[in-house]
């Protein structure tokens, strides 16, 4: 017999007290019933009228939205861009708080996960407790940092270009994102009629002036002529095989960092802040201290940013192993790298390749996994390498947490640990463990 379909409960709303942050962007509640509820727009010791965007009776959990503020929180602020809120555009989680606000609201974040999933108090994890503001961050009240070098625009039925709503695919047409570098909002791309196309994917890179569009069509569709404000190359998406192909221009972009220029083809990963890779490389290099001679692994390398920062130190007698899986970073890699005779690059999944190089020790590891992180069977692998300083470079505490506690089984304890507010307004942010074996000076 077929089970009764539970009831929805969307658009339902409680007055509730809104209690500590979660990791997502959002903070936990409960309904007099009893039944939590993931409230966005909100933040901890507020009262707020919740309206469900999620659920259903019975659900473990609900999603809502804080469409009423009843007694404010001391760090809440007026949102200053005119898209955010409720129901509206779901670039940004944290513009209704104070920059310093977001960043302890990040900070317990870390703190949570670290704890829950790793075991490890911030002394244990050797961190202060801080989220720190990147490079020129601080701006005047009602302002918000300009940082995102890439923003991928959707498209409206009728070719408006603007960003998706939370959790959903509809679309919120914008004039302009503040959050966006000013060589993205300088294109002028939400002024255009983007007709036939799925997405605009904007890229204004950091230290040139490199300015790149790449365009989803919709099935079928034909490419518009891109006349936009300032010069750039344009690429496109197939839509059968999903490989990025050139229109005009360039094929690639060329990033600025710990002094070298990275060619970064296609829309490749490259950080997104434009402080962000400086920053990261000085965290990990400080980290591991690397010396002349010294065998290094770079993980998930991309293009090459750690690899050819530890090229530089640990000079000609030293080596440095890449593993990358995607074909056009690899190629990018291998160009960028190409001065260092003693550094190699290697294409295919860290957890297929590093066990076919054959490799039973090293010195240094740097690891930048995706979101998930890396998994116990990959740390597994390296914690048996037995190398003095592991530096993990992590955009999701959960997975940097989870990983920490493999390391641990494996022998390693973190050393230090920093975290960087490198996505200002949301509820991301950017961690740099340090670990060592855990037998070291005991």
């Amino acid at each position: 017999m077929q089970a009764e379909p539970r009831k929805s409960l969307v658009g339902e709303e409680y007055e509730v007290e809104i209690g500590p942050v979660a990791h997502g962007g959002h903070c936990i509640a409960r309904t007099s019933e009893g039944q939590v509820l993931f409230v966005r727009h909100a933040l901890p010791g507020e009262r707020v009228v919740a309206r469900v965007t999620e659920g259903e009776e019975g659900a473990r959990f609900l999603r809502a939205d804080a469409v009423q503020v009843l007694d404010a929180s001391k760090d809440r602020i007026d949102v200053p861009c005119p898209f955010a809120g409720p129901g509206r555009c779901g670039g940004c989680d944290w513009q209704h708080a104070k920059p310093g606000a977001q960043r302890r609201l990040k900070a317990d974040v870390i703190a949570e996960q670290l704890q829950h999933l790793a075991g490890l108090t911030p002394e244990e994890a050797g961190w202060d407790g801080t989220v720190m503001p990147a490079e020129g961050d601080k701006v005047p009240a009602g302002q918000v940092p300009s940082w995102r070098t890439r923003v991928q625009y959707a498209v409206t039925a009728d070719g408006r270009a603007g960003l998706r709503r939370h959790r959903s695919h509809e679309v919120e047409p914008i004039d302009h994102c503040m959050i966006a570098a000013e060589g993205v909002s300088e294109l002028g791309i939400e002024k255009r009629v983007w007709t036939g196309m799925d997405s605009v994917e904007a890229i204004a890179a950091t230290g040139s002036q490199d300015r790149q569009v790449i365009l989803t069509p919709k099935p079928g569709a034909r490419l518009p002529l891109v006349e936009l404000d300032r010069p750039v190359s344009v690429l496109r998406v197939d839509e059968r095989s999903g490989g990025v192909h050139r229109v005009h221009g360039r094929p690639f972009v060329r990033e600025r960092a710990d002094g070298r220029t990275h060619r970064v083809g296609n829309g490749g990963f490259w950080q997104v802040h434009p402080r962000a890779a400086d920053t990261l490389v000085t965290a990990v290099m400080q980290g591991l201290l690397p010396r002349k001679g010294d065998m290094a692994l770079d993980l998930y390398c991309g293009v090459g940013l750690f690899a050819g920062a530890l090229a530089d130190r640990v000079g000609e007698q030293g080596a440095v192993l890449g593993i990358e899986s995607g074909k056009r970073a690899v190629e990018d890699a291998r160009h960028n790298l190409a001065e260092f005779d003693r550094v190699r690059i290697e294409q295919g999944k860290v957890e297929s390749v590093l066990p076919r190089t054959g490799i039973t020790e090293v010195d240094l590891i740097v690891l930048d996994p995706p979101r998930a992180g890396a998994g116990r069977k990959t740390v597994e692998h390296l914690a048996s390498l037995g190398a003095r300083r592991i530096a993990y470079v992590a955009c999701d505490p959960a997975a940097l947490a989870r990983d920490l506690g493999y390391f641990r089984d494996g022998g390693y304890r973190v050393r230090t640990l920093r975290a960087f507010d490198l996505f200002p307004m949301t509820h991301h942010v950017e961690c740099v463990a340090i670990l060592e074996p855990a037998t070291k000076g005991s």
